[in-house]
């Protein structure tokens, strides 16, 4: 079966464990944006992970649009998202 969708704090927290640490503010505007957006937190990890492997940072208001983006294609998969981010020239 598919696998256990991460929350949020808990992909951040995975994260964490592999040497990745956010500053407080950067935390406070991944939250932002996920409430700015309305998006689950599956879509914000999904834009998180992106805006990682795009960026090699976090960059925030990259991965606010992003999950924008994610939201407005009607994008709801890991794979969606990769796609779409190779399509966009971003990976």
């Amino acid at each position: 079966m598919g696998q256990k969708r991460q929350t949020l704090d808990e992909y951040i927290a995975f994260l964490a464990s592999k040497g990745f640490h956010f500053r407080d503010d950067a935390l406070g505007f991944i939250q932002f944006g996920k409430q700015y957006t309305g998006a689950e937190d599956h879509l914000a990890v999904i834009a998180l992970e992106m805006t990682l492997k795009a960026q090699k940072q976090f960059d925030g208001s990259f991965y606010i649009s992003l999950l924008e983006q994610l939201k407005q294609q009607n994008i709801t998969t890991r794979k969606q998202a990769m796609a779409f981010m190779k399509e966009k020239g971003l990976l």
